[in-house]
């Protein structure tokens, strides 16, 4: 193999490693773009899904705004629309704390207002035990 031939080949070798490495790292970005938390926001205040959690569902309390998910740092991106659906009260939990949100009071999930990564106590005892 010649000098020049060498020289090609590694470099070749080199465009390769590099698409490569560029491809994880976009592929990185896609499942970062899968981590953003789920939360809404009511009356001013910002909720994050509770999961594991047994409540009943009270009275309709008007719409709940679930900002679109950046988290992968608006690469070239348009702007995604914030979405809507439906809070609702959750029976012996003031809506200051938590609500359920979804599009029918059968298809809800809980959301709650954390303290840091702290879960208010009225949701803590809502938490079914495995």
């Amino acid at each position: 193999m010649s000098w020049a031939t060498r020289a090609v080949s590694a470099l070749l070798t080199a465009a390769v490693a590099a698409s490569v490495a560029a491809c994880t790292s976009e592929d990185n970005s896609a499942q970062d773009a899968a981590s953003c938390v789920y939360q809404v926001t009511y009356d001013g205040r910002t909720y994050r899904d509770v999961a594991n959690v047994e409540f009943t569902v009270g009275s309709k309390l008007g719409a709940a705004t679930q900002p679109p998910c950046d988290d992968t740092g608006d690469q070239g991106k348009g702007d995604e629309p914030s979405t809507t659906e439906t809070a609702y009260a959750v029976d012996g939990v003031s809506p200051k704390v938590a609500i359920a949100v979804g599009d029918t009071p059968d298809d809800v999930k809980l959301v709650a207002v954390y303290s840091g990564n702290e879960l208010p106590s009225e949701v803590k005892k809502l938490i079914s035990s495995p």
